[in-house]
């Protein structure tokens, strides 16, 4: 069974990621699956990398640099070999020695494929998939979580349809991982909900831009627009109005409002897929060898 805490079986980040808040001394252990979705055998290699937050993204570099918390990590198996279709579980296991600093960091699990050279190049590709760590240090419970959204605006997209953009303030002391949806509406109606389409990932006291395309037709005229933007079980919404269609950017007036997901208990499974394409923390790597 592959499983996360009881206690963060509702935080949607934590189904998808390793979040946690430790004492200095402790030691976890997670598993996590690794599938193999492609129609060949693959070689899976296995290992921890360091990452960091910049320009309110979650940065993880080429090749296999480390950090400290990636220093913490140990895997059940450093590589494995998956028939088309096969999944098995990996083991993880982070350390915290007892003299850590507090503090939140940063590291990415890696699962990864490397392909055979071609007789006729001298080019060798690297794909990867990875689950991204957010591990905080420090005595007594977790900090908090919490965000404000300030202003609201709408620009001119790409071809005929417009842009709403949020700007969203961390006033916690975790890093945010920003999701939401925008819904328009007026008179009988409505439109959406559009999805957040940027990767946002904000530092306690920064701020970012989340952005959300409307991607659909919308009669000329005015519209009410509610923002409902999250970050794990922390939910707010802002709410304003918005003229369409958008010719140039301008500001929406809003006024904005409070919510949270509750915790509930119970196991949600971690999965990671070795595929070609993209997903999260997927880089692909190409390496000229002389």
């Amino acid at each position: 069974m592959l499983d996360i805490p009881a206690s963060r079986a509702q935080d949607p980040r934590a189904q998808v990621y390793i979040v946690d808040h430790l004492k200095p001394g402790t030691t976890i252990e997670r598993r996590v699956e690794v599938q193999n979705t492609s129609d060949e055998t693959q070689k899976i290699e296995f290992y921890s990398g360091g990452a960091s937050i910049e320009n309110n993204a979650f940065t993880v570099p080429d090749g296999r640099t480390g950090n400290e918390l990636s220093g913490w990590i140990r895997l059940e198996t450093a590589r494995m070999e998956l028939d088309p279709g096969e999944r098995r579980p990996v083991g993880v296991e982070i350390a915290v020695p007892r003299k850590a600093s507090e503090g939140e960091r940063y590291a990415a699990i890696w699962a990864q494929v490397t392909s055979a050279k071609e007789r006729t190049g001298n080019v060798t590709q690297i794909h990867r998939v990875g689950i991204r760590v957010y591990l905080d240090i420090g005595p007594g419970g977790e900090p908090p979580t919490d965000f404000r959204i300030g202003a609201l605006a709408a620009e001119p997209g790409i071809g005929k349809f417009p842009v709403v953009t949020a700007q969203v303030t961390n006033t916690g002391r975790r890093a945010l991982d920003m999701t939401g949806t925008l819904t328009l509406s007026k008179a009988a109606v409505r439109a959406g909900p559009f999805k957040v389409t940027n990767g946002v990932t904000i530092l306690p006291g920064e701020t970012g831009q989340v952005r959300i395309d409307v991607n659909q037709d919308l009669p000329a005229g005015t519209w009410d627009v509610r923002a409902q933007l999250a970050s794990g079980t922390v939910e707010r919404t802002a709410t304003g109005t918005i003229v369409l269609p958008v010719a140039a950017p301008m500001a929406v007036s809003t006024s904005a409002g409070p919510g949270l997901l509750p915790y509930a208990g119970g196991g949600i499974a971690l999965l990671v897929l070795i595929t070609v394409g993209g997903w999260y923390l997927v880089r692909r790597q190409r390496t000229r060898l002389a």
